[in-house]
């Protein structure tokens, strides 16, 4: 069965750059689509990106299936996904643990995560799902690695449009346009592919400080996705309920982060999926990466 795929009315700069490459001519250094650099020229179609289609006469000129493979590389490299987390696949994701309630817990995080991308689309509906994952835990528990491999695994699948942002960045990237007289991005244009993207994945959610400006920008890119039904996939050391912490976890609350109003449209907008596990990067790669001596 063909894999659904949708474009959103709302244009935003990844439409931007991805229509210029569609419309690139040969004399630009492309062809419509062109694949990349690296890429094995399409056996059906040479990568002109069009095919001829029996139609009982002369033939018709229809997409080529590369077109598709093309757009999903495409969006990837769009999604500002660090190099770091570019290799993360759910199938990668580390659940083996000494303490077997941890591993189960961990176990079930991928999986949920697993079932998340297999049902993003929902046939009953017609339509993409619009809820997303809060995915909560202490540092090191591989909560950004799920998130960035649900998101991949989201766009090779269904084609859809992701962004990666984290949210610490994301705001000194603002405050950049404040503070140069030249700047070549706005306020707008740097939410812009925050606020359309069909997933977006929100990393550190209440890791600043909760500022009136920074839960001005935090509200609006919130509040517009909520209105808009757009899922968002949101990480966090904080915990969004204080039934979730264990007997003697100091874990603090999202409410204390985040305004009253957004923790409650989390509560509509995500599943929150704890994940209580040790910190993988001290009990497994700091000795992993020991020279020795």
């Amino acid at each position: 069965m063909a894999t659904p795929s949708r474009r959103p009315k709302a244009a935003d700069p990844l439409d931007t750059l991805l229509n210029r490459s569609e419309r690139a001519t040969p004399q630009d250094g492309g062809t419509e689509g062109s694949a990349p650099a690296d890429a094995a020229a399409c056996p059906k179609c040479g990568d002109i990106g069009w095919i001829l289609a029996a139609d009982g006469g002369a033939g018709k000129a229809v997409r080529c299936d590369c077109r598709n493979a093309r757009r999903r590389h495409d969006y990837l490299s769009l999604a500002g996904i660090p190099d770091r987390y570019r290799g993360c696949r759910l199938a990668k994701f580390n659940t083996s643990n000494p303490d077997p309630s941890v591993a189960e817990r961990l176990l079930r995080a991928r999986n949920i995560s697993r079932k998340y991308v297999d049902s993003f689309f929902d046939l009953t509906q017609d339509r993409y799902r619009r809820t997303g994952l809060l995915l909560i835990g202490p540092p090191g528990v591989g909560k950004t690695h799920l998130a960035v491999a649900v998101l991949i695994e989201l766009i090779e699948l269904y084609g859809i449009r992701g962004r990666f942002v984290d949210f610490t960045t994301l705001l000194h990237q603002i405050q950049a346009t404040f503070n140069t007289q030249n700047a070549t991005e706005s306020h707008a244009s740097i939410l812009s592919p925050v606020i359309h993207a069909d997933v977006l994945v929100l990393d550190e959610l209440g890791a600043q400080k909760p500022t009136e400006w920074t839960m001005e920008n935090l509200y609006l890119i919130m509040n517009t996705r909520y209105t808009a039904g757009r899922p968002t996939i949101f990480t966090s050391n904080y915990r969004l309920d204080s039934a979730e912490r264990a007997a003697g976890d100091g874990a603090e609350l999202l409410s204390n982060r985040i305004s009253p109003a957004l923790v409650s449209r989390l509560y509509e907008m995500a599943q929150a999926l704890p994940m209580d596990a040790p910190d993988y990067r001290r009990t497994v790669m700091m000795h992993q990466n020991k020279i020795g001596g």
